[in-house]
């Protein structure tokens, strides 16, 4: 606990504080990405432990949800696992705000499969197909004769929205697509049905298979690497430069130890390159 106490007043140090009690009653809200949430949490519990007189709520949603959130001003951070909209920023600048964005990890869109599924591997204009309604039976991309069941996000979730522009190119998803309120609830639905398919971040893949994509599958290596076909940094977007407990959360978030967290959870740390910057960001 000490080696975490004094970790943590190192951070807050080199975000322009001397000690931890300067952040002592300060309280952090944080809303949006459900591709986020186990990761921001779990760094979340990691850093009111080691500082006990922070408290940080950590809320889902979806990322247009924490967008929407920052630009009413109702939370202190919005996790997001895409970019941020010009016209949300612009949001934010007529009411005299100014955006601040920085990347905190890397992810993959991972392609979810039935465990009995034998199809291991689509390449993205197949992708485009299923999830268009152009492809609608499995044996047109060698599985089985049998109808395909789509399962997707809703359109506030930045994955859905990330998914429509990178793999379906901003094609309309078909009407049959099963929104579903959360990656987990994705994950879940096609655990359970054999002929299902969904897409969501790599942390969530537990009890189902990842397809390849374009003979590529996703992982750290590929993911860092840039090969992997649907690759994407995930962020965290506050008004102004985060100053206090917020500054000092973020900055954690980034340490060595936050990103150790992060790749516990199943994330991709970022790059030492991509997270230095992001920490220089913040000064």
């Amino acid at each position: 606990m000490k080696r975490a106490l004094n970790f943590v007043a190192a951070v807050m140090a080199a975000a322009g504080f001397t000690a931890a009690p300067a952040l002592a009653g300060e309280k952090i809200t944080i809303q949006g990405s459900d591709t986020l949430l186990e990761m921001v949490t779990a760094e979340a519990a990691a850093f009111m432990k080691a500082n006990p007189a922070v408290s940080i709520q950590v809320t889902g949603g979806g990322s247009g949800t924490g967008v929407a959130a920052i630009i009413n001003g109702s939370v202190d951070v919005a996790n997001s696992s895409r970019p941020m909209k010009e016209k949300e920023k612009k949001m934010i600048e007529a009411k005299g705000g100014e955006v601040f964005e920085v990347a905190i990890a890397l992810d993959g869109i991972s392609i979810y499969m039935n465990k009995k599924n034998p199809v291991a591997n689509l390449t993205m204009a197949q992708l485009a197909g299923i999830f268009s309604g152009k492809i609608n039976n499995w044996k047109e991309v060698g599985g089985a004769d049998h109808q395909i069941i789509r399962y997707s996000r809703e359109n506030n979730s930045g994955t859905y929205a990330f998914f429509k522009e990178h793999v379906l190119d901003k094609l309309d998803y078909a009407p049959d697509c099963q929104n579903m309120p959360g990656t987990a609830s994705v994950v879940n639905a096609v655990s359970k049905d054999p002929y299902g398919i969904g897409y969501g971040g790599i942390s969530y893949s537990e009890g189902v298979n990842m397809a390849k994509i374009d003979g590529v599958a996703p992982g750290m290596e590929t993911i860092i690497a840039g090969s992997y076909p649907v690759s994407r940094k995930l962020f965290q977007y506050t008004v102004g430069k985060p100053k206090g407990a917020a500054k000092a959360f973020i900055a954690y978030e980034l340490s060595k130890e936050g990103q150790a967290h992060a790749k516990k959870a199943g994330y991709i740390p970022l790059p030492e390159a991509l997270r230095t910057a992001s920490l220089k960001s913040l000064d």
